[in-house]
């Protein structure tokens, strides 16, 4: 048998052996900084931290530091700190804290650090989603005030694109009455363009009988874009339109609003021991058809315990109108929460 006939059977076997999702757990490689070789899973990389699946250890999360070459045969949607996004695989550079991008008609040598995101496609539903779920608790004996915090995200990322559904429920029970309630619940789509900009829509519903809101109907169109992106830091601004129908709680009359839409977010995670995630957000919202503005501010800081998977930390928010519809509601809401976060890999 010749070389080059070896190496054809050699190729279609393990052509035949990637096809099965057991051996697909196994064919990824990283080459850790101290030399260790890690065999597994790449799941995904974002916000500085590779998920990885290993047999006999499950999912395990690896610092993007850590890192100083990749291997994988699998198709990824990769983007880097500049906002340009390729699609390819990883193959081994001889440099340390570098990686070659197989596209397909052209290898791209990058270094480890310039990669901000890295999400394999055509993969199963299954493995397409990812989340958080966070719960808080509290209650005074004294005053007999029991408050229930339930919210979180499931995103599933398709190619180019992300659909996010989001909800954030923040309720204070007195004895057995329910005395305030704020809650919001969207579904968002994100079209991912160049040069770090996306193209964002979405449709949600809130609640907040503090400011007098029964029900809010809105939707968002805006463009955002990344202003910072890197293995410690994310920092994006977003502009556009808000249409709203508001219901207020008691008697009042449905409104329809037209309003600008302007937001600024920021994620910074620290990744060595403690890890450390704070995401902030500040959103205005200046009406186009009645003399009013809303702002909203929330701040939400968590240390990992046991895992990267299990989290613990404090949700802020702090919402403000210029001028609610019900007459005798308050201007502004705001409270402070101990959560518990569990993350969805």
């Amino acid at each position: 048998m010749n070389r080059s006939t070896a190496y054809t059977i050699l190729f279609f076997f393990f052509a035949v052996l990637s096809s099965f999702e057991s051996y697909g757990q196994k064919i990824d490689t990283i080459v850790h900084v101290n030399g260790n070789i890690l065999t597994g899973d790449f799941k995904k990389l974002n916000y500085g931290v590779v998920t990885w699946k290993m047999d006999g250890m499950g999912t395990i999360s690896l610092e993007e530091p850590k890192i100083s070459t990749i291997i994988s045969s699998k198709i990824f949607e990769i983007k880097m700190e500049s906002g340009r996004i390729y699609f390819g695989s990883f193959e081994a550079a001889e440099k340390e804290r570098e990686v070659n991008l197989v596209l397909v008609n052209e290898n791209v040598l990058v270094k480890i650090e310039d990669i901000v995101e890295a999400y394999p496609i055509k993969k199963s539903f299954k493995t397409r989603l990812s989340g958080n779920f966070n719960l808080g608790a509290s209650y005074s004996k004294g005053s007999n005030v029991a408050t229930l915090v339930f919210s979180g995200n499931l995103d599933y990322r398709k190619r180019n694109s992300e659909f996010s559904f989001k909800w954030d429920t923040n309720d204070t029970y007195q004895a057995d009455t329910l005395s305030a309630s704020k809650s919001d619940v969207s579904l968002s789509w994100q079209r991912t363009l160049n040069k770090g900009w996306y193209a964002d829509v979405a449709i949600g519903v809130s609640q907040n009988l503090q400011l007098g809101t029964d029900k809010r109907w809105s939707l968002n169109l805006a463009g955002i874009k990344d202003l910072a992106y890197n293995e410690w830091n994310r920092l994006y601004a977003a502009a556009g339109v808000n249409l709203s129908r508001e219901i207020p709680f008691g008697d009042g009359q449905t409104q329809d609003d037209v309003a600008g839409l302007f937001q600024l977010k920021w994620k910074v995670y620290k990744l060595w021991s403690p890890k450390v995630w704070v995401d902030s957000d500040i959103i205005y919202l200046p009406y186009l058809t009645d003399d009013r503005y809303r702002f909203t501010f929330n701040l939400n800081p968590k240390v990992s315990i046991f895992s990267d998977n299990f989290k613990i930390g404090l949700n802020l928010y702090y919402t403000y109108d210029s001028r609610p519809q019900t007459a005798d509601a308050s201007n502004d809401d705001y409270g402070l929460n101990l959560q518990f976060t569990y993350t969805l890999n």
